[in-house]
């Protein structure tokens, strides 16, 4: 009797021991979140707009610099693109996740460090650096996302992404408010100091945190079990990806579900991704003070994150689908009162606004089409996810481009965001998850089983 009870309490010490383990991995990915979303707000929204359009590009007309920042927006996207699906089948075969995770942060890293040299008339160079971190913080996020259907079971996933996004707007806003602070309290504190060495300070602090809160993942997160078929045996890693992504779109039909979730999720995605990219430069362009543009950016950043949460807990009440449903009409909304934005006023309640939906729209869409992928190929099957992400980012803001340059403003390039948002929403009706999901186990049976 004692030694069956040793043993249950042997058993029951391990159990709580690999649940602890289990917590400790997801909030060391979580971390992950809160590192590179100073990239997000500090570089792609808040500072660098702001700086592109007052300094690098000071001698070009209001108009072609916003212009010129969605062009640059989506080549970096085109980019990232381009790659992910073949260095996503190639991180499958290798086992090697983490890895290319770290080579996109150290590129993304290097960029956003080398910003610090930008001055006025540099426009060029701005966009250069921006590309590279920018392919640097794409890539990155195809590997990391691809860790999400390893490190949560499959009912935690929609509360684990969540999560992540929650801690991706803290920290990136904790980051934006010290940037801030130097940019434009600093420099009438302390008589001598430059609003514009402060700025190009604020990238070198990015750059800084992004790697710091990269540790915990490496440190804490297990690289998932290598699995490969066996008809890849022998193969070198870039025939594998390859001949991956033929069978993949040869089977396309087997994964009905899934691909129809990933072309509803780049429509609306369009919408999503040219708000959060073109927002703080449409602001400029309108006139509106440096305070109000990044002073939004950084109220949205705090009040997304308890959304961000309550989208999580909102979709157990009412279904994934529905809550992405509900987070697409408030953007619709968003769209169209764009057009009539005149007052620095509107410009905060839209910013509010966007806060109550950017974490759930964005957080729920990873989880639900995490659920309908196979776990074994999920850096390959997330890298498709991101290249319709990144799609998604090369249209919209190419187009909000070319219609601010065909009229001279940027008021119907917003407005026509809604047609993104309502056939997305069309789209994702078409999705029966539940089937998606089967699909998804069967193909993972097989893969182990062989």
């Amino acid at each position: 009797m004692s030694a069956q009870i040793s043993e249950e309490q042997k058993s029951s010490e391990k159990s709580a021991k690999d649940q602890k383990e289990h917590k400790r991995a997801i909030n060391a990915w979580t971390m992950y979140d809160w590192g590179n979303s100073a990239f997000a707000t500090t570089i792609m929204a808040a500072v660098l707009p702001v700086y592109y359009a007052s300094v690098a590009a000071e001698s070009l007309a209001p108009h072609v610099a916003t212009a010129y920042w969605g062009f640059t927006s989506s080549i970096a996207a085109l980019l990232a693109a381009i790659i992910s699906p073949i260095l996503g089948a190639v991180a499958d075969f290798k086992g090697s996740k983490k890895r290319f995770l770290t080579i996109f942060m150290i590129i993304g890293v290097t960029a956003t460090a080398l910003l610090y040299f930008i001055q006025s008339g540099d426009w060029l160079l701005a966009s250069i650096f921006f590309v590279f971190g920018n392919v640097g913080f794409a890539g990155s996020l195809v590997y990391y996302d691809a860790l999400l259907p390893h490190i949560a079971e499959p009912d935690e996933m929609d509360a684990v992404s969540s999560k992540g996004y929650a801690m991706g707007y803290i920290g990136g806003g904790i980051l934006l408010a010290v940037n801030l602070a130097m940019i434009m309290v600093l420099p009438e504190i302390i008589p001598g100091l430059d609003a514009g060495l402060m700025t190009r300070l604020s990238f070198i602090t990015v750059a800084i945190w992004w790697f710091v809160f990269t540790l915990p993942l490496l440190l804490r997160v297990k690289e998932p079990v290598r699995r490969i078929e066996a008809s890849e045996a022998g193969y070198s890693p870039l025939k594998a990806s390859f001949t991956r992504l033929y069978h993949t779109f040869k089977s396309i039909r087997k994964y009905r579900e899934l691909s129809m979730g990933l072309l509803a999720f780049w429509v609306y995605s369009n919408g999503i991704g040219t708000i959060i990219v073109m927002a703080t430069i449409y602001g400029s362009e309108l006139g509106f003070s440096q305070t109000t543009l990044i002073g939004t950016l950084l109220m949205v950043q705090f009040l997304a994150a308890p959304f961000a949460f309550l989208f999580g807990w909102l979709s157990k009440k009412m279904g994934t689908k529905r809550s992405i449903y509900l987070s697409l009409g408030i953007y619709s909304v968003i769209a169209i009162a764009g057009y009539f934005l005149y007052q620095e006023w509107q410009f905060w309640a839209l910013g509010a606004a966007v806060a109550t939906v950017q974490g759930g729209a964005q957080s729920l869409s990873r989880s639900l089409i995490g659920k309908m992928m196979p776990k074994s190929k999920s850096a390959e099957f997330f890298a498709f996810f991101s290249v319709f992400e990144k799609f998604s980012s090369i249209l919209g803001p190419a187009l909000f481009g070319v219609i601010s340059t065909i009229m001279g403003e940027s008021r119907l390039s917003i407005v026509s965001l809604i047609i993104f948002f309502a056939l997305g929403i069309f789209l994702l009706t078409k999705v029966d998850v539940d089937k998606g999901i089967a699909v998804a186990e069967q193909e993972e049976l097989e893969m182990i089983a062989v």
